[in-house]
């Protein structure tokens, strides 16, 4: 019920439209009542043959009644719906406010299409939680006085009956149907879920599952979860059924007890004929407001699953605050890192031990050794994508904690070994790094990164991931975009390792002429080119085990010799054997 009280605090700024919804929605229900009732007047006034005058009153109420229910019904959908959808709007957007500082740190325990699910469909199903868990109540509440206070006023007995007969079916029926489905809402959200991910596995490793012979199992673990969500979904359907017979069953229980009540009152005199029917018909329209109750309650436990989801994610402890009082990106760009250790949540092993390194401005510099190594988890320090465990990392004596996160990556461009790209065009995805480029500038970048027959085609749609590129066109982008961003500090994590020998050299070109008095970091397991470099640090296990010029490492023959006799034999690195990949 906590889940259920922090979500209708979202609507908190709009409780008083929230009232007015209701108090609209009782007087749509009022107004069928009463259309009942004056169609019921009139019957019974021309069973006594009473005149074309004695009708008057009933015809004004049917018209009254019936112009009246319309444009209430229309009011409160309006300002329902309206409220529904600034509730699902504001929901989305403290959402992804929440989400986003998690990345990637917080998120590495979610599965993509599970966040999906939860971003989607979980926040979807909670658009109407206004009405269920506030309007509907609130609307059989106020009927169930009103009908109590009528009845009531002929007959005290009556008004308690009926009072008691409206308090079974907004309390008692919901509660045994709530006890009946328990579990059920929820388990079908649990198995959208799964299906969301068995079909989202599916789209994007269906050619893997092939190639292994896996696609007919995966189809068949597909199916079995679709089947156990249409097997909940039934059961659930016919729940509902269920409820809506037991509040017809009290709506006809009601009746026949008020008649018979009621008969007394005639033969006293103190209630006619006529009004007997009206009463008879009051008493069924009554009963409108309480047929979705049960349902409410029921889809109440799917909103408290779906927003014990949600609050997962709003609740979580971003890995990266900004500082309270940032301090602006240093204009000398020299780095140090001093004493540098970092250990990977529910890791034994440390990513990063105890490093130590300077890399002055404008200077160009290589991180080299093993897979495992570490060299990668530098690039995420770099990136403010996690805190170091112990030590500091600063630029130009600026602790980089003490800087905005944002206004860190603004300033440090990085290529890495994954390149994502939207499923939109080529213009687009190169303007995420450099959003008021003209098209002159985005030109210059493809084709300084080795895209220039991509100049003519900045409109063309790139493919979901960037699939209507090959590797080496999609690495590509990625450096034109880093071009593009012109950020005076840049990381190239293993930017060119899917580009050919030739491609591979002109790029390396490129960015070296880009990179001019700029400082560069390049992470690479490739020592091709190393001469180039003011200083190699080598690491192996997270720790820094050599450093030094190419030269200096050669005659040391230590580990980077090594790497660099193997890979120039033809030979290949063994990888290190890490707990956690990191790099």
């Amino acid at each position: 019920m906590t889940i259920i009280l922090r979500l209708l605090g979202l609507v908190k700024p709009h409780l008083w439209w929230m009232v007015l919804a209701a108090l609209i929605s009782f007087a749509t229900t009022g107004s069928g009542i009463g259309l009942l009732m004056a169609a019921a007047y009139i019957i019974g006034k021309a069973a006594q043959q009473s005149g074309m005058a004695a009708l008057e009153l009933g015809v004004i109420g049917v018209r009254l009644f019936s112009l009246s229910r319309a444009l209430f019904r229309y009011a409160e959908r309006l300002i329902s719906h309206n409220i529904a959808f600034k509730v699902l709007s504001r929901l989305r957007l403290w959402f992804y406010d929440a989400l986003e500082p998690l990345a990637p740190a917080r998120l590495m325990r979610f599965k993509s299409g599970d966040l999906l699910q939860r971003i989607m469909e979980d926040i979807q199903s909670l658009q109407n939680i206004y009405a269920r868990g506030f309007a509907a109540p609130l609307t059989a509440l106020l009927v169930a006085l009103l009908m109590a206070a009528l009845l009531g006023a002929f007959s005290p007995l009556a008004g308690g009956l009926m009072l008691l007969f409206h308090a079974l079916a907004g309390i008692g029926v919901p509660l045994v149907t709530h006890q009946l489905s328990k579990g059920v809402s929820s388990g079908i959200m649990r198995q959208k879920a799964e299906e969301q991910l068995l079909a989202l596995d599916l789209f994007e490793g269906v050619g893997e599952l092939q190639l292994y012979g896996k696609l007919p199992q995966h189809l068949a673990a597909l199916q079995n979860a679709n089947q156990r969500k249409l097997t909940l979904e039934r059961k659930n359907a016919f729940i509902e059924r269920l409820h809506e017979s037991f509040i017809g069953l009290l709506m006809n229980g009601a009746l026949l007890v008020m008649i018979v009540t009621l008969m007394q009152t005639t033969t006293n005199g103190a209630l006619s004929g006529i009004a007997l029917a009206v009463a008879t018909l009051a008493i069924m329209a009554s009963f409108e407001p309480f047929f979705p109750l049960p349902a409410s309650i029921q889809h109440l436990e799917a909103d408290q699953h779906a927003g014990e989801r949600l609050f997962e994610i709003l609740d979580a402890i971003p890995e990266i605050t900004p500082p309270a009082s940032p301090l602006p990106f240093p204009t000398n760009h020299t780095i140090r890192a001093e004493k540098l250790s970092f250990s990977y949540p529910e890791s034994t092993t440390p990513a990063l031990h105890n490093l130590s390194f300077t890399v002055q401005q404008g200077e160009h510099i290589a991180l080299v050794g093993p897979s495992g190594a570490g060299k990668s988890t530098i690039t995420s320090l770099f990136m403010r994508f996690w805190n170091p465990s112990s030590g500091s990392l600063t630029i130009g004596g600026t602790n980089i904690a003490n800087i905005d996160p944002e206004e860190v990556r603004r300033n440090i461009g990085l290529v890495s070994q994954k390149t994502y790209l939207f499923a939109e065009t080529i213009r687009h995805n190169l303007l995420l790094a450099a959003p008021h480029a003209t098209d002159g500038e985005l030109k210059a970048a493809l084709t300084a990164a080795g895209l220039g027959n991509f100049t003519s085609q900045l409109d063309e749609w790139c493919g979901q991931h960037g699939m209507k590129l090959s590797g080496g066109e999609r690495q590509r982008m990625a450096i034109a975009r880093l071009l593009l961003q012109n950020a005076p500090i840049m990381i190239l994590d293993e930017a060119t390792a899917n580009l050919d020998g030739i491609t591979e050299q002109e790029v390396t070109e490129t960015l070296k002429r880009l990179a001019q008095g700029k400082t560069l970091i390049t992470i690479t397991h490739r020592l091709k080119g190393m001469e180039q470099y003011a200083q190699i640090l080598v690491l192996e296990k997270g720790r820094l085990v050599e450093q030094g010029t190419h030269e200096s490492l050669m005659a040391a023959h230590g580990l980077y010799r090594k790497m660099w006799e193997l890979q120039h034999d033809g030979g290949s690195i063994p990888p290190t054997p890490l707990l956690h990949t990191a790099s």
